[in-house]
Order: C-alpha cells, then sequence, then structure tokens
C-alpha cells in the first residue's frame, strides 16, 4: 500500500510542476543584441544576427538559440545560444578546418571572458577582450 501511496503522490507532484514550453523565432531584444554586438566586437568567430528564437515557459525566456543556413559556409554545425540574464553566449561549431570548437563568452564588469574547448587541437583557451591569457595543451 504504501508503494501505491508513493506512486500517487510522485505523479501528482510530477503533474503539478509541469510547463509549458513554447518558442518563437523573432528579433533579439536589445540586452541580446547588445550582448552579441559585445561578444562579436572581440571575438569576430561568434556570428552577430538579429534574429533569434527564443523559449518561454510560462511567460518568462528560458533560452535563446539563433539558427544559421550553413550552405556555402565551412562549417557541418553551428550553434550559438544566450542565457537568460544576457551576461553569456555559448557556443558549439564543427568545421573541417578547425574540428569541434566549443565554449561560452562571458561579459563580466564590462569585459568579455571568453573559454574556449578545441578537440581537434585539444586544448583550452581563456582570452579577456580578445587575447588569450591562458593557453592549455592537454
Amino acid at each position: 500500500m504504501k508503494k501505491y501511496l508513493l506512486l500517487v503522490a510522485v505523479l501528482c507532484t510530477s503533474i503539478s510542476f509541469a510547463q509549458t514550453i513554447t518558442s518563437k523565432q523573432e528579433d533579439a531584444s536589445t540586452a541580446q543584441y547588445e550582448l552579441l554586438k559585445k561578444v562579436n566586437q572581440y571575438y569576430p568567430d561568434i556570428t552577430l544576427s538579429k534574429s533569434v528564437t527564443n523559449f518561454y515557459a510560462d511567460g518568462n525566456i528560458i533560452d535563446s538559440q539563433q539558427d544559421f543556413d550553413l550552405r556555402g559556409t565551412k562549417f557541418s554545425s553551428y550553434k550559438l545560444g544566450i542565457e537568460p540574464d544576457n551576461k553569456k553566449v555559448k557556443f558549439d561549431y564543427v568545421s573541417n578546418e578547425t574540428g569541434h570548437v566549443y565554449g561560452d563568452v562571458t561579459i563580466f564588469n564590462g569585459n568579455a571572458l571568453r573559454t574556449t574547448f578545441n578537440e581537434k587541437t585539444n586544448q583550452i583557451d581563456v582570452s579577456l577582450n580578445g587575447k588569450s591569457v591562458y593557453l592549455k595543451k592537454l
């Protein structure tokens, strides 16, 4: 009997916390675009675009991503995400030239701090405002 009560309690709890997640392609908000502009200023491989896909839960943005048409580019995959607080951009791209590269750029006290992981070269690179401050080969 205790097992059944526990099962019912878990089901009721999970149903009450269910959220409806919707997505909408729209123009980047002013804060999102300013973040992308600041990041692109120091790191031009992070694409600057005015269009984003925002994901909403209960009316609040929980994630933002950009979609790219990769035809005619050197990339076989290119993903870019914006954190809801508009302080961090996450990137993940693949090309024959660079291999799989991923990481993030965080705006901290007006500075752009980037952490990059490159699987092809087995390197970790930390950059501040476009200049490498730490490079480690694994």
